[in-house]
């Protein structure tokens, strides 16, 4: 929405200043895009006289120029400066436009400087009006009448002082898309008062020789409305300059007065309007009707539109003659020859509107406000209004007002509750000040009940009303105030044990230097099934693609998804993770929440020391039991190798609190797997239950006392032969029960398999070493006493494995 800042004070009655009334716009939710301020870019231009113009002693075509000019205006001292100029016209005493070194030149992009032209200083430029960009006019420089002021800004003499705002209109404001509309916001703001508009009914003089009617389909939902009145007689030349130059500022080319007085009304007053040349229309009828589909007119935009079925046109006795709301036909448009005019003013269907100017992929100032909502009662005064300024400008003899149909019923109201700004807002604002605000917006309040303009189709709640009370208010003096707490004191905790744990378990992954992902809850059926899942049960009714038709299983193919397009981009060295739920059936509660990592590659970047290596179980069985450990797993765990089938069935294991409680699963992903998702290299997994971790017996916020021993430890070191299915916890394990009390802590140091162990040590055998670490708290350990527990281990082995200390 654009117009001029001497548009607006034809309705606003302020002593605002520009900037004043630019800040109140956007303040108000009119957001203000561009201002264009003559003073800016032609301020320096002068009027000025050309005291002499002589004949330049080394050229034909320039003439030297003395001109007086008024660098300070013409209450300053007059300065008289040299100019080399090359148009015809410039001669001894005339009048023109000034522009003095330093000034930018629009029209050519230069800055003036002081220049030597074939031998003879140059200190400006008598200007033409395409350097000003008035016109595309270059032929000579502008030449003024005599009584010109000299001195005077030349934007001051010619009217051009007039700035343009643009602002930046939301759907739901159609009400300011008119000049009148963007008055009332700022009247209400208290930038001025709104003047009154005079809307006194033009008498007809003769009876309409054109009649007009809506079909009766239309009249509900399409044309409520249909008015008009011939004016006979008129003369349609040019518009006055006053109109041109308000048109030109925002964009609009003056056509002809009658053109030029539609467009006028469309931005004004937000009135679409249209002009039909009567001795053009056929027959005495215009009808406006759906169309039949197939119809060709050929528009004013100088094209040519095929019409479809059910959109809606005017007719006459020879043919669809306009699209309705939208735009006129070439046949029956105004031209200069046109005597009498058909005026018309009608309410159109937004969405009807709407969606014939999508079909058709015009983009008219009329679509553009009658889909939004134009004001359906000012249809009828909009037409008065029109009629006497065509009259002003074009003469002629009015006709009575024909029409059909009646302005529809747009009356609500609603409550009006001063307390809810308050409560919705945050602002207090007196009541007094709240109703006389309404009022100045156009709302008629009546006790508490406020009944909305016809212009203000948003307004369709008491919300609404809050919103225009704070809006005019201005939001800006909302002042930030914390939330009352409902109880006084340190709030309690409001995250659940289980919500604690997620985000610990997550940090952990983190931590260790996993990058986390968010993948789709939803996937294909083929990785579903890849990964257990599949069924029925688990497909969505309305997927989002062909790529998520089931709940995810397991957070393993959203994962391997990712790692497959970082590989494709060359990054093949991966340490990736997620948490979140997968799904094991269709129904509540068949959910659980899993922290899945995975490992792709080398598990360190490249250097000269050869640490480099590729991932394997155990750098997967390290992090889950990390995981585990900050989740606050016991310390001793059981392991099996009860894995899922996406799992490689040797080179994968569960950890576990007894047969049935599995906390963590981690292994070498299976082949086929990495093969269904196209991942090169090798790839590890651990998978993490952290809902499946027992709480603590006692929840408590501190840290355990930390126990220092003033007793030497010793380390004991025992190697046993155990068949190779044997796993090194349950060895680990069995040695860390033999004393409860003393034995701190077991670990495995060597592993000695294969053909070679085999080979000292029977079929089906390995060595395992592990290392016991005693901590005692009584007394310092005696050899009895090492030589006691030591016997102990190696019974407990001996019992849980079938392994004998190796000789």
């Amino acid at each position: 929405m654009k117009f001029t800042l001497s548009w607006l004070k034809e309705h606003l009655e302020t002593d605002a200043s520009l900037d004043q009334i630019v800040e109140a716009l956007t303040d108000l939710g009119l957001e203000v895009e561009e201002v264009v301020d003559p003073v800016a870019t032609l301020g320096a231009f002068r009027i000025a006289r050309v005291i002499e113009a002589a004949q330049h002693p080394d050229a034909d075509r320039l003439r030297l120029c003395r001109v007086e000019t008024y660098p300070d205006g013409p209450e300053g001292a007059t300065e008289e400066v040299q100019v080399v100029c090359g148009a015809p016209n410039a001669r001894t005493g005339m009048l023109g436009v000034f522009a003095p070194v330093g000034t930018h030149v629009p029209g050519t992009g230069v800055d003036l400087k002081p220049g030597v032209i074939r031998g003879q200083a140059s200190n400006g430029m008598l200007c033409s009006e395409r350097e000003l960009e008035l016109s595309d006019e270059h032929d000579g420089i502008i030449e003024l009448p005599e009584d010109a002021p000299v001195g005077v800004r030349y934007i001051d003499y010619a009217g051009l002082n007039d700035p343009m705002i643009y602002i930046k209109i939301t759907p739901n404001r159609p009400d300011a898309l008119g000049v009148r509309g963007v008055a009332r916001d700022l009247a209400a703001r208290g930038l001025g008062v709104l003047k009154p508009l005079d809307v006194t009914p033009v008498e007809g003089q003769f009876a309409s020789p054109l009649r007009v009617e809506i079909e009766a389909s239309l009249k509900e939902k399409g044309c409520p409305l249909f008015a008009g009145r011939v004016i006979r007689g008129v003369k349609n030349g040019p518009s006055p300059l006053w109109l041109q130059q308000r048109l030109k500022a925002i964009g609009l080319r003056p056509i002809s007065a009658l053109v030029d007085i539609t467009n006028f009304f469309t931005v004004a007053l937000n009135r679409p309007l249209h002009a039909f040349d009567v001795g053009k229309l056929q027959g005495d009828i215009l009808r406006i009707h759906p169309v039949d589909g197939g119809e060709d007119i050929a528009a004013l935009d100088d094209k040519t539109y095929t019409l479809q079925a059910a959109m809606m046109g005017i007719s006459d006795a020879e043919g669809v003659a306009s699209i309705a709301g939208i735009m006129g036909g070439e046949r029956t448009g105004c031209t200069e020859e046109t005597v009498d005019v058909f005026l018309e003013s009608a309410y159109w269907d937004p969405i009807t509107v709407a969606t014939t100017g999508r079909a058709l992929k015009i983009n008219s100032d009329a679509r553009y406000r009658f889909e939004r909502g134009v004001d359906p009662e000012f249809t009828l005064p909009g037409l008065e209004l029109a009629t006497r300024m065509v009259m002003e400008l074009c003469g002629g003899e009015p006709g009575d007002v024909v029409q059909d149909g009646a302005v529809p019923d747009t009356s609500r109201a609603y409550k009006f509750d001063a307390t809810r700004v308050a409560s919705l807002v945050g602002m207090e604002i007196p009541e007094a000040e709240q109703r006389a605000t309404l009022e100045a917006l156009g709302f008629v309040l009546d006790g508490d009940m406020a009944t909305p303009p016809s212009w203000r189709p948003d307004v369709l709640g008491e919300a609404d009303l809050v919103e225009e009370v704070a809006r005019i208010a201005s939001l800006s003096k909302l002042e930030g105030k914390p939330l009352l707490r409902p109880t006084p004191g340190v709030p309690a905790p409001i995250l659940t044990p289980m919500q604690k744990r997620e985000r610990l378990a997550r940090r952990t992954i983190a931590e260790l230097g996993y990058h986390e992902c968010v993948t789709y809850s939803f996937i294909d059926r083929d990785s579903a099934q890849l990964f257990g899942g599949g069924s029925d049960a688990m497909s969505l009714q309305n997927p989002i693609s062909s790529e998520m038709t089931h709940m995810r299983p397991d957070l393993l193919p959203g994962l391997l998804q990712a790692a497959a397009r970082n590989q494709a981009r060359g990054a093949m060295d991966l340490a990736l993770f997620e948490l979140g739920p997968v799904f094991h059936g269709g129904e509540p509660g068949e959910e659980a929440v899993h922290a899945t990592g995975l490992l792709v590659g080398a598990n360190t970047a490249r250097d000269p020391h050869g640490s480099r290596r590729t991932v394997d179980l155990y750098d997967a069985k390290a992090d889950a039991e990390l995981v585990l450990e900050a989740l606050g797993a016991p310390a001793r765990m059981q392991a099996d190798r009860k894995v899922a089938e996406w799992f490689h069935p040797g080179r994968a294991g569960r950890l576990t609190l007894g047969p049935k409680l599995a906390l963590a699963t981690f292994g070498e992903v299976h082949p086929k797997v990495l093969k269904a998702y196209g991942i090169k290299g090798a790839a590890v997994a651990f998978s993490v239950l952290p809902t499946a971790v027992p709480l603590p017996r006692k929840a408590t916020s501190t840290r355990a006392a930390l126990v220092m021993n003033d007793l030497q430890a010793v380390d004991r070191d025992f190697a046993f032969v155990v068949d190779a299915e044997v796993e090194a916890l349950s060895v680990v394990n069995a040695a860390q029960g033999a004393d409860k009390a003393l034995i701190e802590r077991v670990s495995v140091f060597d592993v000695f398999a294969g053909e070679k162990a085999e080979a000292q040590m029977g079929a089906g055998k390995k060595s395992l070493a592990i290392t016991v670490h005693l901590q005692p708290t009584v007394k310092t350990l005696t050899e009895e006493d090492l030589a006691a527990v030591s016997a102990k281990i190696i019974d407990k082995v001996a019992k849980a494995t079938g392994g004998v200390l190796r000789g």
